[in-house]
């Protein structure tokens, strides 16, 4: 029986880089795509990152029961709908999973499939370095949105705050104050999970 692990942190927490490195090093690791009404950005493919679809294809995909869970936000770029769907993606009974997201979709998925097929992984940086990695990466942007920034960094204060990381069930951390550490402890962390 397969698991969903699901890698999750607050913005510029190196969330991102840990799970690509955890792809490459588990092959057999399957992805969810996720789904947004966001506009497409640089570098992305649909498909890949995200299924990019308008306002109507998610009503569909509600009226349908696909809808496994959606939020929004309203953002400086406008609303901002992001939501995962049983779209036939995913077989536990056959494959394990490796998924990205956010603390509210890991709650919502754990609900959906039970907190036996979830493995949560939850990254933690300290915030003083979050804040300047998160402004570097801004900063080399084609147009840096630092408003948007700033938006996101006091929004994952709320959404990851210790009493909703308590409430989803997060005990077990990994700090990112270095990578290749990081990673060491994560993998250990999988190989005892899946003895589970």
């Amino acid at each position: 029986m397969g698991k969903i692990y699901y890698v999750m942190g607050k913005s510029s927490s190196g969330k991102d880089t840990i799970y690509k490195k955890l792809m490459e090093a588990h092959p057999r690791f399957r992805t969810i795509v996720p789904y947004t009404t966001r506009p497409i950005r640089e570098g992305e493919r649909d498909g890949v990152e995200y299924f990019f679809v308008d306002g109507e294809r998610l009503r569909e995909m509600q009226e349908a029961g696909q809808v496994i869970e959606v939020r929004s936000y309203d953002t400086k770029c406008g609303i901002w709908t992001y939501f995962t769907a049983d779209d036939g993606q995913i077989d536990l009974n056959a494959h394990d999973y490796l998924v990205i997201g956010t603390l509210v979709s890991y709650q919502a998925l754990r609900e959906y499939f039970g907190e036996r097929k979830m493995v949560p992984v939850y990254i933690e940086v300290e915030d003083g370095l979050r804040l300047a990695r998160a402004v570097e990466r801004e900063r080399r942007q084609a147009e840096p949105k630092y408003q948007e920034l700033c938006r996101r960094f006091l929004a994952d204060a709320e959404d990851f705050s210790e009493k909703n990381l308590k409430k989803a069930g997060i005990t077990r951390r990994f700090e990112n104050g270095n990578l290749e550490e990081c990673l060491a402890e994560i993998e250990e962390f999988i190989r005892s999970s899946e003895r589970v």
